[in-house]
């Protein structure tokens, strides 16, 4: 009888022992389930975004009028409004500086021209890093700097306020790489579906080139925010 009352007291106390190491030992410690790529892309983001305009011209009716590029600036505001994975609306307000150069028998021409861009673009996201980019844009004409020099009549910079001009509707197309969650790098390309219409005058006032598109290649980088 001792001896079946003493083996009791040790399975106990076995017992009571392994309880209270399960107790108060240390316990597994939960880790959150790793980040999905569906949990960043639901969450709309607004941005800046700033960079470099390599802009030139396409003749829309003389195919052997010839331009030169120009270097330009773009920068602006956007926004990044999810709608069903992998597809996103990515609308866009930005002030791009657009032109071209022209080397004729009279002289150089130089036009800086600015625009107010609204990109209306689709954002597919093609992997974690890589986005497409495509969509309409509405360039609105704010003002133009025309220079001439080497052999113009009057060698001069003309300033030209164009707002209320007639809108241009373009076609954009890009890509996007995701540097980080809130830095992108971008590259597009932009052009005009409709004639410019604003025939540039010449020193004496005669107009001596034809209507004209403007093409832009476009690089910069965005800054994401939520």
């Amino acid at each position: 009888m001792k001896k079946i009352l003493f083996f009791a007291i040790c399975l106990l106390t076995l017992a009571g022992t392994a309880s209270a190491q399960g107790y108060y030992g240390p316990r597994r410690v939960r880790r959150p389930p790793p980040r999905s790529e569906y949990d960043d892309f639901y969450k709309v983001r607004a941005g800046i975004t700033g960079g470099l305009n390599v802009s030139n011209t396409i003749n829309a009716y003389n195919s052997n009028y010839t331009t030169a590029a120009i270097a330009g600036f773009n920068a602006g505001f956007f926004l990044d409004l999810p709608l069903v994975y992998p597809m996103s609306f990515q609308p866009e307000i930005l002030y791009s500086e657009k032109g071209y150069a022209e080397s004729t028998p009279a002289g150089n021409f130089t036009q800086h021209a600015n625009y107010v861009d609204v990109p209306l673009l689709l954002k597919f996201k093609l992997s974690p890093t890589f986005n497409f980019l495509i969509g309409p844009q509405v360039a609105i004409p704010v003002n133009t700097t025309n220079t001439y020099d080497n052999g113009f009549a009057v060698t001069s910079e003309q300033y030209y306020n164009t707002y209320g001009d007639k809108t241009v509707l373009d076609g954009v197309v890009g890509v996007s790489f995701d540097l980080s969650r809130d830095v992108e790098l971008r590259f597009r390309y932009t052009v005009d579906l409709q004639q410019n219409q604003q025939t540039q005058q010449s020193g004496t006032g005669a107009p001596y080139n034809a209507d004209y598109r403007n093409q832009v290649f476009q690089v910069g980088l965005g800054f994401k925010f939520e």
